[in-house]
């Protein structure tokens, strides 16, 4: 998948123009699985390049939500769902500009013979377009425009803010369904104080970088993919009210039965499957380790071993 930073020609080769996805797609949810899947569907179908536009918020931006996924992470799904060009300007790149602009400039840039968007995608300053804009300007052109409905998981629009509504929750068969595939984190492995080794139950260290949504603090069902092998595993979110005074300080521990290895540095891809109980304090650490050895269990148990 070829990137691109800015507004610019795509590097068509061979292909027949462009089929192009709409959208800033930061969940890669169900409802933008669609949007993306219809482009690279109708693509394939006439011999054209599956193309996705999307944009980037300044730093610490607040305007869209936390985060859900990392930028790698987020076109690594992408690019799984078959998208061959991937146009991310800044959104200072597009901001002034007005629905004429943006249309035509996209036109141009993609070589465009069909639009996908969703019912609810905005474009141009102050969000001054809306998809029947897109169609009244697209048609002049020959241009087609795919208006895709709203995604419903238990009769309700499936959305980036109910996804971390229910991360916030615990709730992750719910996110998990609404995502289309299991929330993962990838994060660095980081060197903790080694109390886990000590007690016989190693875990590796994953801290959530700022600005991104945590889910509810506890003790999950995770698996954990570390290459191309996946092991069930236990995951402990939160303060760690055993053995820490700072409650401000929140790490993501993974403990992972059967693994032996050095994985420092490595940002293995821990999925999250189910929520097993809230985080609380131990009197001992043997109960510490039985509870951690109990959810390893219970993960076994999820995944049949």
């Amino acid at each position: 998948m070829q990137i691109y930073p800015s507004m610019s020609p795509l590097q068509l080769g061979g292909k027949q123009g462009s089929a192009v996805a709409l959208g800033y797609f930061d969940g890669i949810h169900i409802g933008h699985r669609t949007v993306i899947c219809g482009a690279v569907d109708w693509a394939q179908a006439h011999g054209a390049a599956a193309a996705l536009f999307t944009f980037k918020l300044p730093g610490g931006s607040k305007i869209k939500g936390k985060r859900l996924f990392s930028v790698e992470d987020k076109r690594r799904i992408v690019a799984g769902l078959g998208v061959d060009h991937y146009l991310v300007p800044t959104f200072a790149d597009i901001m002034a500009m007005t629905p004429e602009q943006f249309v035509y400039g996209l036109v141009a840039d993609c070589q465009a013979r069909a639009f996908f968007c969703g019912e609810n995608f905005t474009f141009g300053a102050k969000a001054a377009g809306d998809p029947a804009l897109l169609k009244k300007l697209c048609a002049p052109l020959g241009i087609e425009v795919h208006i895709m409905p709203m995604a419903a998981f238990e009769g309700r629009p499936v959305s980036s803010t109910r996804i971390r509504s229910a991360l916030e929750g615990g709730d992750i068969p719910a996110v998990n369904a609404m995502l289309g595939s299991p929330y993962t984190i990838r994060f660095p492995v980081r060197h903790g104080a080694g109390l886990g080794r000590t007690l016989g139950v190693p875990t590796i260290n994953q801290i959530y970088p700022e600005g991104y949504q945590l889910p509810r603090y506890g003790i999950y069902i995770t698996r954990t993919w570390i290459g191309e092998r996946a092991y069930p595993s236990a995951t402990g979110l939160g303060t760690r009210p055993t053995v820490n005074d700072d409650s401000s300080k929140v790490t993501c521990e993974t403990f992972i039965p059967g693994f032996y290895g050095d994985l420092y540095g490595a940002d293995p891809a821990v999925e999250f499957h189910t929520y097993l109980s809230p985080s609380k304090k131990f009197d001992t650490l043997d109960q510490l380790r039985d509870c951690i050895l109990h959810a390893a269990r219970r993960a076994e148990e999820y995944f049949g071993k």
